[in-house]
């Protein structure tokens, strides 16, 4: 089962927000080029990095982080890229510059047929990002809550070659409180697209309870707070789940 590292990105920085409000955001490490060379060197396969402010604003803007990163891991482990992400123009830029796939989210909402050309475009390397709050797709950096299922929006990408799903549990981000696997089970069991946990894990039992259903379709989790702050060992939870 893959770990996926988190560094999210609000102002050049990395940090973790609790439940995606942008004023509650810690700051970790000022360093993102550094943070993700600490997290290859400790063996990880993928890093899984967030543009926070591009979330908001509708297009990159931590660009030079971004830049930052790619040059620190240096090819050593794959990336996946979200927020801000909503023209095909940026969906080239970032694939042209060696980020391994890109997260669609609030666009998927949107524009599920624009996810559809970019899969196309880009066989493997377009993911959908799908947030929600009780169970509803939440979008425009999770400030607004559809009426739209997050299975109904998972169902429009069954046949259009999307990499993965990455369902986050927004109640549970940044909260430490265990990951809503039961949620992502369920969704995971209903689509033939490979799900990614995200929100809430905070410990190795966390990992190792969401290792157990990689059989329902589960290929991986995201973690963030519990590895900057050492409730999560990197290099542990990864042998762990080799």
């Amino acid at each position: 089962m893959n770990l996926y590292p988190a560094i999210d990105l609000k102002d050049g920085a990395c940090v973790r927000l609790l439940r995606g409000d942008m004023d509650k955001a810690t700051v970790f490490n000022n360093d993102p080029g550094a943070q993700a060379g600490e997290f290859v060197q400790a063996g990880c396969h993928w890093v899984h990095i967030v543009d926070l402010n591009g979330a908001f604003a509708g297009e990159p803007v931590n660009g030079a982080a971004v830049d930052s990163i790619l040059a620190a891991v240096d090819g050593k482990a794959q990336t996946q890229l979200g927020g801000g992400i909503r023209t095909m123009e940026t969906v080239d830029y970032w694939l042209n510059k060696g980020i391994t796939r890109v997260i669609l989210g609030t666009v998927a909402l949107r524009n599920p047929d624009f996810v559809k050309e970019a899969c196309a475009k880009w066989p493997g390397r377009v993911a959908v990002g799908i947030d929600a709050r009780d169970g509803y797709v939440a979008v425009e950096g999770w400030a607004e809550t559809s009426e739209v299922t997050a299975l109904e929006l998972a169902k429009k990408f069954e046949d259009c070659g999307v990499a993965a799903i990455i369902f986050t549990d927004i109640d549970r981000d940044g909260a430490m409180g265990g990951p809503n696997i039961e949620s992502t089970v369920a969704l995971a069991s209903e689509i033939s697209t490979p799900v990614i946990v995200s929100g809430g894990v905070s410990s190795l039992d966390d990992l190792i309870a969401v290792k157990k259903h990689t059989s329902a379709g589960i290929d991986g989790a995201i973690s963030g707070r519990a590895l900057y702050d050492g409730r999560i060992d990197l290099a542990e939870a990864i042998a762990a789940l080799a």
